[in-house]
Formats: structure tokens, C-alpha cells, sequence
């Protein structure tokens, strides 16, 4: 089952009222270093902070990794990033010290309960296609009291209290930057459209050089891929606890199989790592690998190494078409999930025609979404169109903007020494 959901989560949050409180009061008495940076992910040492804190380090910011477990202890140390336990006193200290905090989905990345007065950069981890934030209606159940209207009223006012004292999340474009801003109650100014720094590794190099690093990597993580097998990409979304309705049947595992062995692909499956769900075909096969974020934490840089993306409301169906890859759509609970989650703009117009309800209907279009001709074609013209609509940026260049309007925003720039936290 699934480890989170937001309704336990702010349960916790509502039981830990008075961390928080102690936490602010030690925030507003102990000073900030300005040459100070602590960076935090909950996926582990990747993602956008993994991008920020080369570019960091590369400029000489003195700067500690908060991890969580001896998985993380140990990726970091193989790229010799030095860390302390976030949920430890020194990563009390740290984070409570540091001028610059750094995370890619909440403040419980770092040491949430001492974060008051820094300034935070919020990276996300993904283009908005679901609502999110407040924007939705998800992020302020409870499992406290959950039909009452003034408990979701009193956790929306904590999470836009938590939210506003962001200073800076950058925004792939101007139309996601009005998610973001809607999201996460920000104004203008601490929204700065520079790209996103995650998604610079799908822009770097050459399209073969990016390809051929992908594929190495994918034969490193799930096993020998041969050059000439098409690598399809299932990658189902998270629903709050939930269990997903897509996992295939017996029929459908054995249906998906032979579809795969005619196609000579590979099917590696990557279920949300906070989802619910068992994808385990009956009988093992080479044909289809699981990619669990145990596996690799951060998928993105595989993405210029498959040759179909297959997913519901996943944002990799923004990512993949910075590589013009083909995308099909399985999504079979689409109104459900729109009344409980709810979309920016619409689900039809982004699916283009592309959406099945059921395995089924996603194995009769395998064929023609891999193999090379006028449907392949069609279906990488999409994607790039739909990924040309958020990404304003793929020059490669986002990590670098990112980190000189942290250092503007900052002072940093310009600036050296010791201050006190931003109040």
C-alpha cells in the first residue's frame, strides 16, 4: 500500500503544531549564514537539486545535503556531497542556519521545522497537468475530522502560510508560472520563468549523445538492453493512497507480452513511488523490467533512451517531448480522478486523441506508436508541440539561470558575510 497521503500527512502536520512553533521561535534567535546553502529531495540525491547543487558547487557555495536514509548517505558519498540527517539536531542546526534552503517538493525535504527565515527555492519536480497546492482539492484533506469544512478551511490558511514564505520557484514558462503563482500563493517576482533545472539533461549534447548515455544507464539499472529493442516507458501517476486501477490482468499481462515479443520491446514499468499497486506479471519475462525509484531515483535522464512513454496524468508527458517522444495515454478512472484532483485546462486537449481506458486498447496501438512510419510521426509531433507549450527553454542553460536569481534575490551577488534570516 501507499506510504503517504495527503490526508495522514496533514494529519501529522496539525499533530506537530507546536514543532513548528518552537522551531519559528529558535528560527528568529539563531542567525543565518549567508554563505551557507543546505539542499534536500525527497526522491533522494537527484533531481532538480541534484542539477543546482553542481552549479553550486561549481561556484564554490559552501553547502551540506540533508538526507534521510543510508541509501541517500551512501549516493551522496559516491559523489562526494557531504551530509547530515535531516531529521537529526545537527540538521536542525544546519537548516535553521543556512541563508539558502533548497527543495524539490516540501519543506520536509530538509528539516521542516526550521525553515523560518531562509530563503527557500522551491524547484517542484514537474509541470503541473494535475491541480496541485491549493489549487486542489486533495491538498487540504484530513484524516482528522474529514468532512469538516473548518478543518480543510484551517489547513488551506497553514498550507498558504507555509507556502508564501517561498522565495523563489522557477517556472519553466509563462504558463506555468500562473500555476505556480495559483498554486502556491506567490507573487510575481518569486516566480521567475528560467526553466526548470531537472529537465537541462534532456537538452544537453546531441540527441545521439543523450540517447546513447540513457541507454547505458537503463542496462546498468534494470539490465542488457540490445541497441536494436524499442524501450517503451509505463509510468502511472500517484492518487492519494488509492489503489491504481490500471494494473493489468492475467489477459493482459499475456496479451502485453506477446504484443512485446512482435515489437522486439522492453517494457520497463515505473509505479509512483508513493502509489498503491502490484505490477508483477505472473510469469517473469526480460520483456518487461520493473524501474522503481529504488532502482533509480531519478528518471529523467533515461528519458532521451525509450521510444514510448505510456502513462495517465503523469507531467513526463511534458518532459519526453523536449525528445519529440511518442506518448500514449491509459487512463480508465479520468472523470474520477478530474472530480477529485481536477486538471489545469483540459485533459482532452492535452490527451490529443491519444487516451485508452484499458490495456487492451494500449496493446492495439503499440505497434504502430514504435514501429517508424506516418502514426510514429504523428505521434512525435504531438508531444513536442504539447512540450513546446510549457517549456519556454532548451538551451541547457535553466540550472545557470536558476542559480543567478537565487544569488539576486539574495544579495549574494554582491554581498558577503554574515546576516540574519529573511522575517
Amino acid at each position: 500500500m501507499a506510504s503517504f497521503s495527503f490526508g495522514a500527512g496533514n494529519a501529522r502536520k496539525v499533530a506537530s503544531i507546536p514543532l513548528y512553533a518552537f522551531g519559528r521561535v529558535a528560527t528568529l534567535l539563531v542567525p543565518r549564514r549567508r554563505d551557507l546553502w543546505v539542499f534536500g529531495c525527497a526522491v533522494g540525491i537527484a533531481d532538480g537539486a541534484l542539477a543546482l547543487w553542481d552549479e553550486a558547487a561549481a561556484h564554490g557555495r559552501r553547502a551540506v545535503w540533508l538526507t534521510a536514509s543510508e541509501d541517500e548517505d551512501r549516493d551522496a558519498a559516491a559523489r562526494g556531497i557531504p551530509t547530515v540527517r535531516r531529521s537529526s539536531l545537527r540538521g536542525f542546526w544546519l537548516t535553521a542556519r543556512a541563508r539558502v534552503v533548497v527543495v524539490t517538493h516540501g519543506f520536509g525535504d530538509v528539516n521542516r521545522y526550521a525553515t523560518g527565515g531562509a530563503f527557500v527555492v522551491q524547484l517542484w519536480h514537474g509541470i503541473p497537468l494535475k491541480r496541485i497546492g491549493v489549487d486542489s482539492p486533495e491538498t487540504v484533506r484530513s484524516s482528522i475530522l474529514p468532512r469538516s469544512r473548518a478543518m480543510r478551511a484551517f489547513i488551506r490558511a497553514m498550507y498558504r502560510g507555509a507556502t508564501r514564505r517561498i522565495g523563489l520557484i522557477p517556472a519553466a514558462s509563462h504558463l506555468v508560472r500562473g500555476r505556480l503563482e495559483s498554486a502556491f500563493s506567490l507573487p510575481d517576482e518569486r516566480v521567475p520563468v528560467t526553466g526548470e533545472p531537472r529537465v537541462d539533461v534532456l537538452s544537453r549534447g546531441s540527441a545521439e549523445g543523450r540517447r546513447r548515455r540513457a541507454r547505458a544507464l537503463l542496462s546498468s539499472t534494470v539490465g542488457t538492453i540490445p541497441d536494436a529493442a524499442r524501450v517503451i516507458l509505463y509510468a502511472p501517476t500517484w492518487r492519494d493512497g488509492a489503489p491504481d486501477p490500471a494494473v493489468p490482468t492475467a489477459e493482459d499481462w499475456q496479451a502485453l507480452g506477446e504484443s512485446l515479443e512482435a515489437q522486439d520491446a522492453i517494457l520497463l514499468i515505473r509505479s509512483h513511488p508513493l502509489g498503491a499497486g502490484e505490477y508483477a506479471p505472473p510469469h517473469p519475462t526480460a520483456r518487461i523490467r520493473m524501474i522503481g525509484s529504488d532502482l533509480l531515483r531519478d528518471v529523467t535522464p533515461v528519458l532521451p533512451g525509450i521510444d514510448l512513454l505510456i502513462t495517465d496524468y503523469s507531467s513526463l508527458v511534458f518532459d519526453v517531448g523536449l525528445n519529440r517522444t511518442p506518448v500514449l495515454f491509459l487512463a480508465p478512472d479520468v472523470e474520477e480522478y478530474a472530480a477529485r484532483r481536477g486538471f489545469y485546462g483540459s485533459f482532452d486537449a492535452i490527451a490529443s486523441g491519444d487516451v485508452a481506458s484499458d490495456w487492451a486498447e494500449i496493446i492495439r496501438r503499440l505497434g504502430p506508436a514504435v514501429t517508424d512510419g506516418a502514426a510514429r510521426d504523428r505521434l512525435a509531433e504531438r508531444s513536442a508541440a504539447r512540450s513546446a507549450e510549457v517549456h519556454a527553454f532548451r538551451d541547457g542553460g535553466n540550472t545557470a539561470r536558476v542559480h543567478r536569481a537565487i544569488l539576486n534575490a539574495t544579495g549574494a551577488a554582491t554581498a558577503d558575510g554574515r546576516t540574519r534570516g529573511r522575517r
